[in-house]
């Protein structure tokens, strides 16, 4: 039976906001413009910290301009109690598991593991964050695979014992939201996921 997440998502946040308190949460985020409406559904329950970690963005310049303007925006939208960890740019561990697999289609094989070595990478820092949950704002996008990043979170969540949060926030108007928010703020939107894999195949290149 098909899983209902983004039900699961708000039957998950109603209990905890009966509950009174504010659990702490680790948020990973790829840029600005999925962060946004993310954002406005957690905030209002959770202590959130945004975790920055993108290994497979390139080139750097890219990925430091996404940092940028998620940094941008947590400040014009008054997130001021919303913290931020961003490690250090390492593109290595996504080339390892991209090797051998760099000409598969958007949405395979290579993304499912790109997505499971970001969602394992947050749990881990959850764990040693002390957070209560984590999860993803990647499901806001229509073009990412809401089952996967759910199975691959609770998986991460169960070997690193940090509960998984799980949502698809693209749903009830999210990725619209996104949108809107994005022109709201001027927020860049990037045209390719991140790799330079995807960035080949949205701008036909041929990598040479």
């Amino acid at each position: 039976m098909k899983e209902n997440y983004a039900l699961i998502f708000e039957k998950t946040l109603a209990e905890l906001g009966k509950s009174g308190k504010r659990p702490r949460l680790l948020l990973h985020a790829c840029c600005a413009p999925c962060s946004s409406a993310c954002l406005e559904s957690l905030a209002r329950v959770f202590e959130i910290t945004v975790y920055f970690y993108n290994p497979n963005i390139s080139p750097e310049e890219e990925f430091s301009f996404r940092e940028k303007e998620l940094l941008r925006f947590l400040s014009e939208a008054g997130y001021s109690s919303v913290g931020v960890e961003a490690p250090a740019y390492d593109p290595a561990p996504f080339y390892a598991l991209a090797a051998g697999r760099e000409d598969l289609p958007e949405g395979g094989a290579r993304c499912y593991d790109c997505y499971a070595l970001r969602l394992e990478k947050t749990a881990e820092a959850a764990r040693a964050g002390g957070y209560d949950y984590f999860t993803t704002t990647l499901s806001v996008s229509p073009y990412k695979n809401a089952a996967w990043l759910n199975e691959l979170g609770l998986a991460a969540g169960e070997k690193y014992g940090v509960p998984y949060l799980c949502s698809d926030f693209k749903k009830k108007d999210g990725y619209k939201r996104s949108i809107e928010l994005s022109k709201q703020y001027d927020l860049y939107r990037q045209d390719y996921c991140g790799c330079e894999f995807s960035r080949r195949a949205r701008h036909g290149e041929d990598g040479a």
